[in-house]
């Protein structure tokens, strides 16, 4: 019902459009994602600028929006409030440089290790939390400070208003798209509210709710270098360090898997160890001009990619008209309708989720369905790191416990009346208990022959496991014969000692993944 990929091809005239659709959309983000980090609005803002632009010119992902996020702004609430916002700026250069090194190092690689009912989960679970987000428009302080829902006029006009953004947006590209149907309908919906004087809240007023003062304004200067003011010794780094470390991995990993997304939708593909370099040089700047950093947006990625922004112009124009709003533009900005915002959020809402996993859960094994709805709730009710992290090191549990049931052998005898265990499967920490009960060394006779032809011995467990067997066969008084190991296991069998025999011409030639090395 709802097509997210309107435009197929990159011109300049979507690409700037669609750079000015996003710059829209990036000041109550920036703003609110500032209020959680316990920072000004300013800083906020000059996080979107810096990391949209830097990343935009010299990332891995043409396309791809890069701003102030809010899974970094809860990790930096607890160092601002302890050290102040200097530390921060310390922290936020130090996960810069971390950054830069994991991309150097070529690790953005490693995204691929993610299972798709992970990334499936992982977008799910962003959907909804931007959905939740939005909700928070609907709400104000009352008299006694408590958050309650909108009076029951202005509801029903917020409610309208989002309901015309959403209609606009995905029928006007059916008449044209020579412009961003989310900037049509942003400047539409505003010119209704301002023609029309309705009592609807705007970006001023959310503004000055968020932070208690009346004079409240997004104008500011251009960003300044400065060097955070903290002492540069041990004790510093040991306090920011923690925080460096956590922000460096959730910006990559936020940023590698948004990356991950659009590759799908554009049937194109991005360099990931480039956009960690990327990400990098734009959190190690903004330490250094007072931002609070931040990494990719999946929810402003999909505006742009939605309004037709598909290079690297796109990102550009984005950052530039941010700072443009700040410096010239804040009046204008102010008055944009919430609920404009809004209904463009919620079509991202639409767009993002992946409907198709209703269908898909029925098809795919159980475990990755459950993959599936476990990481979109820890998503929503943790963050996108631990979400990631829990959700692979439950599908590699799952295809451990998996492969570990495939592992069995064929008995038979060979003619000098040896008995023979043909092994078939992996051979791996998961299978090596049920590998060593396959035997019995005290009923076998003299001579034993196990044959790895058709098995694979994948790890150090499963040279132990095989020099266990070749002790407990040792201790009966009777020979075992391996065949078929490939030649670092040789190397490696401590206690089978000569019983390996060597076979240069059927032997295999693949490697273990141990970390022993042979004496």
């Amino acid at each position: 019902m709802f097509e997210l990929i309107r435009h197929k091809t990159t011109s300049h005239k979507a690409d700037i459009l669609s750079g000015l659709t996003v710059a829209l959309a990036l000041v109550p983000e920036a703003v609110a994602f500032a209020f959680v980090a316990g920072v000004e609005p300013i800083v906020g803002l000059y996080a979107a600028f810096i990391m949209g632009l830097i990343t935009a010119i010299i990332g891995g992902r043409p396309g791809m929006i890069s701003g102030a996020t809010g899974a970094m702004a809860v990790v930096m609430v607890a160092l601002v409030a302890e050290h102040g916002i200097q530390y921060l700026f310390a922290a936020v250069v130090l996960a810069g440089l971390i950054q830069v090194s994991a991309g150097l190092l070529k690790l953005g690689k490693f995204i691929r290790i993610v299972p798709y009912p992970v990334m499936m989960g992982f977008v799910n679970g962003l959907a909804i939390v931007i959905f939740l987000a939005q909700l928070g428009q609907f709400k104000t302080l009352d008299a006694n400070g408590v958050l309650s829902w909108l009076p029951q006029n202005q509801l029903i006009i917020m409610l309208a208003l989002v309901a015309l953004t959403m209609l606009i947006i995905q029928f006007l590209p059916k008449l044209t798209t020579a412009i961003p149907s989310s900037l049509a309908a942003i400047l539409t919906v505003t010119l209704i509210v301002v023609l029309m004087d309705l009592d609807t809240r705007n970006v001023l007023d959310f503004l000055r709710s968020m932070s208690g003062d009346i004079n409240a304004t997004i104008a500011g200067n251009l960003p300044t270098f400065s060097i955070p003011s903290v002492p540069f010794n041990i004790e510093t780094l040991s306090i920011i360090l923690p925080y460096s470390c956590i922000l460096a991995a959730v910006g990559l990993i936020e940023s590698l898997l948004t990356l991950t997304v659009i590759d799908e939708m554009t049937g194109t593909r991005g360099q990931g160890n480039k956009e960690c370099v990327g990400q990098g040089v734009a959190n190690i700047t903004n330490g250094f001009f007072g931002a609070m950093g931040g990494c990719a947006m999946i929810g402003q990625s999909m505006i742009n990619i939605n309004s037709g922004g598909r290079g690297r112009l796109s990102g550009i124009s984005a950052a530039i008209a941010l700072l443009t709003f700040i410096l010239f533009g804040s009046d204008f900005i102010e008055m944009i309708p919430l609920a404009a915002l809004v209904g463009v959020m919620f079509m991202v809402v639409l767009g993002t989720f992946e409907w198709a996993s209703f269908k898909v859960m029925r098809k795919v094994p159980k475990h990755d369905a459950f993959v599936i709805i476990l990481v979109t709730v820890v998503t929503v009710f943790t963050d996108l790191a631990v979400a990631v992290f829990v959700g692979v090191i439950v599908s590699a549990l799952v295809f451990a416990w998996e492969h570990a049931k495939h592992i069995n052998i064929k008995v038979r005898e060979d003619q000098n009346g040896w008995k023979v265990y043909q092994l078939e499967g992996p051979l791996f920490f998961g299978s090596a208990a049920e590998f060593l009960e396959l035997f019995d060394a005290q009923s076998d006779p003299e001579d034993v022959i196990v044959d790895f032809q058709y098995s694979r011995v994948c790890d150090h467990s499963a040279l132990d496991a095989i020099d266990t067997l070749a002790e407990r066969y040792g201790n009966a008084g009777k020979r075992l014969h391996l065949r078929h190991l490939s030649n670092d296991c040789k190397k490696l069998l401590q206690k089978a000692g000569d019983l390996v025999e060597v076979n240069s011409i059927e032997d295999p030639f693949y490697k273990v993944a141990v970390d022993k090395v042979a004496p």
